[in-house]
């Protein structure tokens, strides 16, 4: 977004406006605990406000939007045809043009939804555009609930402004249509089941988040090193062979590979992540700093695992390590380490967390 003349200014201000109030506000609920419904409000109200915005930041919505035409338009399976198969199709040439030729690297809950999507739009982008936008400021409004259910009672405000006064957040998600909290939902929703007795069916909701996107397996092995038996294996089995039968029914076993997509963005190096300045800065090759960051957060997430057979999971810093490790780091991942940190009673993943807001809001006002 470029804004024209002293708007650009207004625009410029605005942004970094909504970091020093969002700071400020988790600060004070934090000190002063506050009442969890004007929270929950303020929080619905910033998640969603970008709903009367066009599409910002970035063209993700297209390319879910071309991979659901790929089987509803098309006729074809989108981890087998990728998009570029049909270079008329509307979506070909509004969608990222890296990924055109890449079949889906999401998880099939996620493809079947943007099926869905493809259906509803037809040909009309700026509809696809709209529904995706709604569908990521809906996660992020039960984002925002299920961190405030799986904190402490005393903590239940301050996650719930945690996570939703967040500014990315909501110009990522209700701005940006992506669905990254949607896969974390999930799991911090099973989380909060879990505490209250629900095991099983807390374990059967992960598989859900796994079948947006991958990620949440890496938290997984922290889970069950702590709670070993206690955890809902059986809800987490039935929820796992469900998510299957349902993936394999729409996409043959095709979808078991859908993490190979994956290995393309590992070569790459956005703007926001270190091994780019790394480049930039050192002259250091940015595959090379990936590689270190990868073992360093190997040797971490193994020290986390200790940690975790000992009784505490600290999946907050897990996520914002393992942000702080990769090449390809874009906005909206942010999610994971806010959504994990604000049910935690872990100082260095709530400044983590808050460092990579900060960092990561620049690209909305970087040119």
């Amino acid at each position: 977004i470029v804004p024209e003349g002293a708007w650009n200014t207004a625009y410029g201000l605005a942004v970094i406006a909504s970091l020093v109030l969002y700071i400020g506000g988790v600060w004070l609920v934090r000190r002063r605990p506050a009442r969890l419904v004007p929270v929950v409000v303020i929080a619905v109200a910033i998640q969603l406000a970008p709903l009367a915005a066009p599409l910002l930041y970035s063209t993700d919505a297209y390319t879910y939007w071309a991979l659901g035409r790929v089987g509803v338009v098309h006729g074809g399976n989108p981890y087998v045809d990728p998009p570029g198969e049909w270079p008329e199709d509307p979506a070909y040439d509004l969608m990222g043009a890296q990924w055109r030729d890449d079949t889906a690297a999401y998880g099939p809950l996620w493809v079947l939804a943007s099926e869905g999507v493809a259906r509803g739009a037809g040909e009309s982008s700026d509809a696809a555009a709209w529904l995706f936008k709604g569908i990521g400021g809906i996660g992020s409004v039960i984002l925002v609930l299920a961190a405030a259910a799986a904190a402490a009672p005393r903590n239940r405000a301050f996650a719930a402004a945690f996570v939703g006064w967040n500014p990315v957040l909501a110009l990522q998600f209700a701005g940006g249509g992506h669905n990254d909290t949607w896969m974390m939902a999930f799991p911090v929703a099973g989380i909060a089941l879990a505490t209250v007795g629900r095991r099983q069916l807390g374990g059967a909701l992960w598989p859900a988040g796994i079948g947006i996107k991958w990620l949440p397996v890496i938290f997984l092995p922290l889970i069950a090193a702590r709670e070993r038996l206690r955890f809902g294996w059986r809800g987490l089995a039935i929820g796992g062979l469900v998510v299957g039968a349902v993936s394999t029914a729409a996409y043959g076993l095709h979808w078991v590979a859908a993490a190979t997509p994956i290995s393309s963005q590992l070569r790459r190096a956005s703007s926001t992540s270190v091994p780019y300045y790394a480049e930039q800065w050192l002259g250091i090759p940015q595959y090379r700093v990936t590689q270190l960051l990868a073992v360093l957060f190997a040797i971490a997430y193994l020290w986390l695992l200790r940690e975790a057979w000992r009784g505490r999971t600290r999946l907050g810093l897990t996520a914002g390590l393992f942000c702080l490790s990769l090449s390809w780091l874009p906005p909206w991942y942010v999610a994971w380490p806010i959504a994990l940190a604000a049910t935690e009673e872990d100082k260095a993943a709530r400044w983590i967390a808050f460092g990579l807001t900060a960092w990561l809001l620049r690209d909305a006002i970087a040119r």
